[in-house]
């Protein structure tokens, strides 16, 4: 059964704050990049979507879209346009996320082709983002057309929080 996609609303998020928490924790568990360390519980994924996003999609200047297979949260992505004046063109991809138990059905590719539509309506004209280098994401991006724009050698520490990783830079015009 194909994906239901929609964007979720504050009070979205607020009722369902355990399954946005679960698949955060199920897929940093699983060795995703994006942002957070090992271990990592239940508070700190409650507070990242209570602290970070839900906030910021109260404000207007975020929105959260998800995936939905047959009611379960299957997958989630980021749209960030709080930007300085002289940026008001461009928005940026945080936190593509997607079960493991999800993955290789293409709802990380939906995800994102929505979300490169929602960023043309605001209107956006160019999505920048960055993920760890070599990773099956980057690969995923440069598929959509995303353009590396560089690479950051050391960046960000590893999810185990056993090295430090590269990360490499990308941008899209939309």
């Amino acid at each position: 059964m194909p994906p239901l996609l929609r964007l979720f609303t504050s009070a979205d998020i607020r009722e369902r704050l355990p399954e946005l928490g679960a698949l955060l924790q199920a897929c940093v568990h699983d060795g995703a990049s994006i942002g957070f360390i090992l271990p990592f519980d239940a508070a700190a994924s409650r507070a990242f979507w209570t602290d970070n996003v839900l906030p910021a999609v109260a404000r207007g200047v975020r929105l959260l879209l998800v995936a939905e297979v047959e009611g379960v949260l299957a997958g989630a992505v980021q749209l960030d346009w709080d930007t300085n004046p002289n940026q008001a063109h461009r928005a940026e991809v945080r936190k593509l996320l997607v079960a493991p138990a999800y993955r290789r059905h293409g709802i990380a590719r939906q995800l994102m082709r929505v979300l490169e539509d929602q960023a043309r309506l605001l209107p956006r004209s160019l999505l920048t983002l960055d993920t760890r280098s070599d990773d099956h994401a980057q690969a995923l991006y440069l598929s959509l057309g995303y353009v590396a724009a560089g690479s950051i050698p050391g960046y960000a520490l590893a999810p185990a929080g056993d090295r430090l990783d590269a990360t490499t830079i990308m941008y899209k015009r939309l």
